[in-house]
């Protein structure tokens, strides 16, 4: 039982740090090859023009930021639950459906923008203004689903964040989480959708010290206390 809990861990943190890895891979993928510079005069034609141009690029861009980091995701989001459940099993049976919604709502955006961009192209060539149309209206929709609204990531990254400080309130991952969370949460009203980008560059730390914190833990029986409640509800010592 306990090696089985140790590969999940170690599964889970490895996981973590891919996320990590993708966000990185999609921050640098969108500043250097697929930043078109100034659009300001640009209307929807153009851009869908520039869209198509690196079509290989884009897709790839999007298999990797939602299709890769969401299927990643279910691991974690395992990998956390058992980590986590000792001391808190109520709170993390709350907590841990929306890291597997969010999943499969990366997934499903992902997807979307992949096989939609393909639609689009061929579209382009048989009729461009139909093309645009349904352009748009794919944009919307992955949009909805998570590409421009982080709220149900954000609710995820906070319910975990709210354990850590029942243990310590020195508990640095934890206080780091509920910035991302409310970040994430945030972005649902439309004024502060600009948020998303600060919760996508401080899920790369979050991730990363989650990713580390794991790993460091799977072959221990206790594990890291800014991550959890002891089972007797007392703080290890570090």
């Amino acid at each position: 039982m306990q090696m089985t809990r140790d590969k999940l861990q170690t599964w889970g943190g490895l996981a973590a740090l891919f996320e990590a890895l993708t966000y990185v891979v999609g921050f640098t993928a969108m500043a250097v090859w697929l930043d078109p510079g100034d659009t300001a005069g640009w209307d929807p034609t153009r851009r869908l023009a520039f869209v198509l141009e690196r079509q290989t690029m884009f897709q790839s861009a999007h298999l990797m930021v939602y299709v890769a980091f969401g299927l990643a995701l279910a691991p974690l989001t395992t990998a956390l639950h058992g980590h986590l459940s000792p001391g808190a099993e109520k709170f993390m049976r709350v907590a841990s459906p929306f890291g597997y919604i969010w999943a499969g709502l990366v997934i499903a955006s992902g997807m979307l923008a992949s096989v939609g961009l393909s639609a689009v192209a061929s579209l382009q060539a048989r009729d461009p203004a139909l093309a645009l149309v349904v352009w748009q209206m794919l944009s919307i929709v992955q949009d909805g689903l998570g590409g421009g609204v982080e709220v149900v990531g954000g609710v995820w990254v906070l319910l975990l964040s709210l354990v850590g400080p029942r243990v310590s309130v020195y508990s640095p991952v934890a206080w780091l989480g509920m910035v991302v969370g409310v970040s994430g949460v945030l972005t649902l009203v439309p004024p502060l959708r600009g948020l998303g980008m600060v919760f996508g560059l401080t899920q790369i730390l979050w991730f990363t010290a989650i990713g580390v914190s794991l790993l460091r833990g799977s072959g221990k029986t206790q594990v890291d206390p800014s991550l959890r409640r002891s089972p007797a509800g007392s703080v290890p010592d570090h």
